[in-house]
Parts: C-alpha cells; structure tokens; sequence
C-alpha cells in the first residue's frame, strides 16, 4: 500500500501514523497482539509510531510502551530508517482515589532525565521527535520549554514538539525553541474541535499539526450523533466511517497528521487507507 507521505520538520513521513498507547495501558492486548498491530502497520506502510514515557500501566512498570516500540521495530524485517518515531515527556501514571490517573512534572531536570531514559528505551542516540506531553500548572512554561531546547542542545532529540498546548504556549514554544520546534500535538476529532484555532495557527506559523484521538478516543461514553454525517457518507462511498473521519481531518491542511490508535492489525489497516480517501467539496462542506 502506498500511503499519502507530508512532510513533518526534517521528515518525510506518513500523514496516518499508528499512536501507540492502547497498546500498553489499562486494557491492552495481549504483547504479541500488540507487536502484531505494529508490524501490520509497518507492512502496510506506516512510517510514524507516536509513543510516550508515561505509556504504562498505572502502578506498573515504567515506558512500558516505548520498549514495546523498540521490540516490535527489532523484530520487523522492513526498512526501519524509515520509520519515524516520536516520544513524549512530561506526563507519568499514578492513582486516584484507587483508579488509574495522569500526573504531570514539567520541571527541567525531570524533562531531561525522561528524555534521556526514553532514548535508552527507544535504542537510539537521539530521538527522532521529542513532545513537551502537557504543561505542568506548577512550573512556568518557559522553564519547561528551554529544558526542552537543553535536550536538542545536547543531542538526545532531533527535534521537538509540544502537545495539549495553547495558542499562548505556542507562540512561547516558537520564541524559545525556533526551528527546533516543528510540531504541535493536540486532541482534534469530530467530538473535539475546539483545538481548531490551534490546528489553524499551527498551520499558518508552518508547523505540523498533529492530531491525537483523531477518531474520539475509546473507553469513553460518545455522542453519537456527531458521527451520523461522517457514517452517511462512508456508507454511500463504501468505505468505514473512521476513513471518512481521517480523510476529514486531513483535508483541514498539508501540514495535517493523525495517529488513530489500535488493539488489532485489522483496525490499523482500515485506518490507514483514510489517507487515500480523497473527499469531494460537497462532502466536506457537510461536516463540521
């Protein structure tokens, strides 16, 4: 399968990447059903695996996820310089009131540590794309986002982005980190367009704009209503409506990306094809 290739700071990658988190928190599959769901997205023509530090179970072990990124790429035949892989810092799991929950810690010298943990993880001298995962309401932004510029100094990223971050943040990002910036990563889907105004003032400061979530995200309770256009039209062309969905939000611009995520190769497959599904003017002009 060829699939639609943009082009994100330095890389050339594919518009669909696979996010990898379902694959290690609370209800993930099995680890051999997850190194096949990544294989599969390989085979089929990914070339961008998002992943994260804080990718674990609560109360489990640590980066969990980002091991489980390097077993699957050790174990895939395929042309892994290829493959763009992106991490995130800042963020870990813990508990609340007994149920699994996120924390955040975006001091420096923590941001750094993980950087380095998750180089180590991943196998690799330097991380292809390194995400500031979210502020931390208790560290200024700034301080954040030059420990960020710290950890491109010092080779452990190539490049950095910054995730869940507003049109304030974005422009800090931008006066702090310049060209080493290349990404934003923030929450967009037909159940979530209120990052629109991020996703288009991302677009016109020639940043990538990279959407995670892109098709609602999953073990949530959903509005189902906001799905029933983007079925309308999947039913007439044939094709699931999680295409039409992806093929939506990639008409938003060039600079557009989406990281469904995945329990089963099958899923991922289907998903990837949304970068193929060219919709017509009238089509667009229906959904939100």
């Amino acid at each position: 399968m060829t699939l639609l290739s943009r082009t994100l700071g330095s890389y050339t990658t594919t518009a669909v990447g696979l996010g990898c988190m379902g694959l290690s928190i609370e209800g993930k599959p099995s680890r051999e059903q997850a190194v096949a769901t990544i294989h599969a997205a390989l085979d089929a023509g990914c070339r961008q695996l998002d992943t994260a530090w804080s990718y674990y179970e609560s109360g489990g072990p640590e980066q969990t996820n980002e091991n489980l990124v390097r077993e699957a790429l050790n174990s895939w035949k395929g042309p892994k310089d290829e493959v763009l892989v992106a991490t995130k810092v800042g963020h870990f799991r813990n508990f609340t009131e007994g149920k699994p929950t996120w924390g955040v810690d975006g001091r420096p010298e923590k941001l750094i540590r993980r950087a380095k943990e998750s180089a180590m993880a991943l196998g690799v001298d330097s991380i292809d794309l390194l995400y500031l995962h979210r502020p931390d309401p208790k560290v200024p932004y700034e301080e954040s986002l030059q420990a960020m510029a710290q950890i491109v100094q010092e080779g452990v990223a190539k490049e950095v982005g910054i995730s869940n971050a507003s049109l304030q943040q974005i422009d800090l990002a931008r006066g702090i980190l310049g060209k080493n910036l290349v990404a934003v990563q923030n929450q967009f889907s037909p159940l979530f367009i209120d990052t629109r105004e991020s996703l288009e003032y991302s677009l016109h400061c020639g940043l990538a704009f990279v959407s995670w979530s892109p098709l609602g995200g999953f073990r949530k309770p959903k509005d189902e209503t906001k799905f029933e256009t983007f079925k309308q039209i999947a039913q007439e062309r044939g094709v699931s409506y999680q295409q039409v969905i992806l093929a939506w939000e990639l008409a938003q611009g060039e600079g557009m990306f989406v990281l469904p995520g995945a329990h089963r190769p099958e899923t991922i497959v289907d998903s990837l094809q949304g970068g193929e599904l060219q919709l017509s003017k009238e089509e667009l002009a229906l959904l939100p």
